[in-house]
């Protein structure tokens, strides 16, 4: 360790970086149950008003009030598209193929943009629960290094002058794992959702296409 840079700013640089790491687990831990709960209450809100209504063209023209969240953007895209496709069939190459096919795509697109949106913060959350552990040993072993180097000076080697310094270091240990245990926790809570909600959704681009070719 070079000798012009103090131990100490070290270890203090160490405990602001898991405090940060503190405070942006749990910044993201709530806005993500808040951002799936909220989801999850748009999605069922216009799934019961979707199903509900006697045709496509009723459902294409549900109140605002239902059409929000990631089920209804997906549907909103396919609704365009089914538009699009009948005033400019056979004028634009992307509208050539099977139908079918191509509403699939343009559906399962805007899903997968749903999905990224959900996805996003979760591998910071990842990260802080596999690097924090690390950052805490990291301040313990320079803590180590510093209070061995002042013992040495003292020239005592009695329990009470080594069990304060060594106790001090390993605080910083104890700190990465209390910050790395939230992080592992609600990464794993939150990926269960988010698989959840995937599949909902690749279930209803599915039910979509099916109606959507489904002669009355």
């Amino acid at each position: 360790m070079p000798y012009n840079i103090e131990p100490h700013l070290i270890i203090e640089g160490t405990f602001y970086t898991l405090l940060i790491f503190s405070v942006l687990t749990w910044t993201l831990i709530l806005f993500k149950i808040w951002q799936f709960s909220k989801n999850s209450y748009y999605n069922r809100r216009f799934d019961r008003a979707f199903w509900d209504a006697p045709d496509l063209a009723s459902a294409k023209k549900l109140p605002v009030i239902v059409t929000r969240g990631p089920q209804a953007r997906i549907a909103s895209k396919g609704f365009i598209w089914l538009d699009d496709s009948l005033q400019l069939s056979g004028k634009h190459l992307k509208y050539l193929g099977a139908p079918d096919e191509l509403l699939a795509q343009t559906l399962l697109g805007a899903m997968q943009q749903e999905t990224r949106v959900m996805e996003s913060g979760l591998t910071l959350l990842a990260s802080i629960g596999s690097t924090a552990p690390f950052v805490g040993l990291f301040g313990t072993v320079i803590g180590i290094m510093h209070a061995m180097h002042e013992i040495t000076e003292s020239g005592s080697t009695s329990l009470d002058v080594v069990a304060g310094p060594i106790g001090d270091a390993l605080v910083a240990t104890a700190i990465g794992i209390a910050v790395a245990v939230p992080a592992v926790l609600a990464y794993n809570f939150l990926l269960r959702h988010l698989k959840q909600h995937r599949t909902g959704l690749e279930n209803f681009v599915a039910s979509f296409i099916h109606i959507a070719f489904t002669k009355e």
